[in-house]
């Protein structure tokens, strides 16, 4: 697996933390956000770096994109 910053490896314990492992039960960004508590552009910055790392996948939807975790 790609090498996490300490960031990530939070957003990512996050994801997993709120059951974020498949398409049905993906998370957004506010979910992330308020299990973190740390500021929106930090963790939407997190979560497009996993994305682009293939450990979590990004679905762009009308509102709001959902990730989940592929790879934990």
């Amino acid at each position: 697996m790609a090498e996490l910053t300490p960031m990530e490896d939070k957003v990512l314990k996050a994801l997993v933390g709120l059951d974020a492992t498949d398409e049905n039960k993906m998370k957004t960004a506010d979910n992330v956000m308020k299990k973190v508590n740390m500021a929106k552009g930090m963790v939407a910055s997190a979560l497009i770096n996993l994305a682009n790392k293939g450990v979590i996948k990004r679905v762009v939807r009308e509102k709001a994109s959902g990730y989940y975790v592929i790879k934990a």
